[in-house]
């Protein structure tokens, strides 16, 4: 898109993960000038690109602190907004199982720290509930926490539409720039880039797994970033009719641990792991980790044994030193951290985007004036949800291109027709789903290369011979 580098914006975020997009979407409904820069060719480059895709209630955390807030106003948030910009949700609800007398003993403080939290219709249910719900779980469950308010929802689509609606009022981004230095200069910060100088009166840091880096821009970063990976295995589609509700761990002190959930996209989902490591930017998926994952699912449900694994994705998490967001604001240096923001971002997004305007407007001297649009404009996503009616049931779609993921030729051409076009493959495979299937684009990625075209680099494309 046209580079901007000469305007003054209001705001400029750095990072364009879920929380990033979801920053930027306040901002500009507000009516700040707003620009989001990010270091990768897409949105979700970083930590946001992997995670569970779970909608929390926030039953599990910490009572009275600031995640929690953030959560449960993100959750409000979200059910308010998603039927307004056609984002799918599966309600599936969670059962959190006990395989152990030990984790037994957990299951009355789970209860009583959620209806703590607010969420009051969680509830204890015994071993032949369990059973009765989830059939095909493995012998010696002994009973369960039911969370009726825990769902599944689409991980990418909803950011993008944070983005999308942020730009349809007026705000704008930038790809591919990562913001290396910058200065606070006569009340205005002056960013220096991969894709040269921006300006802006109000800085806000959602850099996540780069947070403390960024930060240092400002002042020296009160936290660190400690990667912490998870690794995931998504089992064949199938699968995902052997569970019902989202199969939770009693968690440890270190960990929520490995969970069973559906897809909105119609597979199982086994994972994460939690390992400490210090590369920032490679989440290695490694074959002995995910043996040990497939042996765990297969101790809850038997049946995985059946199925096939059809992918595997590991990602980071900006874990700091300290188990809760790490959000503070800065009147006099114009800026505003958002880091620490761990695996319930993707729900609290949107919780966090109105703490930190919360923030702005009780604690900042007014560094610009808004300008809030008359009407709020909601774009309408495409949806991608197995569990609800696709674009290839409707006529004169083009045909279908991927047929593992029924993606059509009129969505992926869509795409490049939209707000934000993707710059990169896998912007387009995020967008559409296209190769995202069980043979990983084998079958569809040259019908695919010749849609492309040449709209961005075609790494599909192979030289004929003549």
């Amino acid at each position: 898109m046209k580079k901007q580098n000469d305007q003054i914006w209001d705001v400029i975020v750095i990072g364009g993960g879920v929380v990033g997009c979801a920053v930027h979407r306040k901002f500009a409904l507000m009516g700040a000038k707003t620009l989001l820069l990010e270091r990768g060719g897409d949105i979700l480059s970083g930590a946001s690109k992997a995670n569970s895709a779970l909608l929390h209630t926030g039953f599990d955390a910490p009572p009275e602190s600031l995640e929690l807030a953030c959560i449960q106003n993100g959750y409000r948030e979200f059910m308010d907004i998603k039927d307004k910009m056609n984002l799918p949700l599966l309600q599936t609800g969670a059962l959190v199982v006990a395989w152990s007398d030990e984790q037994l003993a957990k299951l009355p403080g789970i209860v009583e720290q959620a209806h703590r939290n607010g969420v009051m219709d969680v509830e204890l249910i015994d071993k032949e509930e369990v059973y009765r719900r989830e059939p095909k779980l493995a012998a010696g469950a002994l009973a369960a926490v039911s969370v009726p308010g825990e769902a599944v929802m689409d991980p990418w689509s909803s950011p993008l539409a944070y983005l999308t609606q942020a730009v349809k009022h007026g705000a704008s981004y930038q790809f591919h720039c990562e913001v290396e230095s910058g200065a606070l200069e006569q009340g205005m910060w002056v960013l220096q880039t991969k894709k040269g100088e921006f300006r802006a009166r109000l800085v806000i840091n959602c850099a996540g797994i780069n947070g403390d880096i960024v930060e240092s821009i400002c002042h020296p970063s009160p936290f660190q970033i400690k990667p912490r990976k998870g690794q995931f295995l998504i089992y064949d589609k199938a699968a995902a009719e052997d569970i019902n509700a989202i199969i939770l761990p009693v968690p440890t002190a270190i960990t929520k641990g490995v969970l069973l959930t559906k897809t909105i996209f119609g597979n199982l989902l086994l994972g994460p792991t939690a390992e400490e490591q210090d590369d920032r930017w490679k989440a290695e998926v490694k074959e002995e980790v995910l043996e040990d994952l497939i042996r765990q699912g297969s101790k809850m449900l038997p049946s995985l044994h059946n199925y096939t694994v059809t992918a595997t994705y590991a990602g980071l998490r900006p874990a700091t030193e300290e188990k809760h967001y790490r959000i503070a604001d800065y009147p006099e240096k114009q800026w505003i951290c958002v880091g620490g923001i761990r695996s319930t971002g993707l729900t609290s997004a949107l919780g966090v985007a109105q703490h930190i305007a919360s923030l702005y407007l009780q604690n900042f001297s007014p560094l610009f004036e808004f300008n809030p649009p008359q009407e709020i404009i909601w774009p309408q996503m495409p949806v991608l949800s197995e569990y609800h009616q696709r674009d290839y049931q409707h006529e004169h779609n083009g045909g279908i291109v991927c047929h593992c993921e029924l993606v059509t030729r009129r969505e992926i051409e869509a795409v490049f027709d939209s707000d934000i076009p993707p710059e990169c493959l896998g912007g387009l495979r995020r967008r559409t789903r296209a190769m995202m299937g069980r043979c990983n684009g084998f079958f569809c990625s040259n019908k695919v290369a010749e849609i492309i075209n040449d709209r961005f680099e075609n790494t599909l494309a192979v030289e004929v011979l003549k």
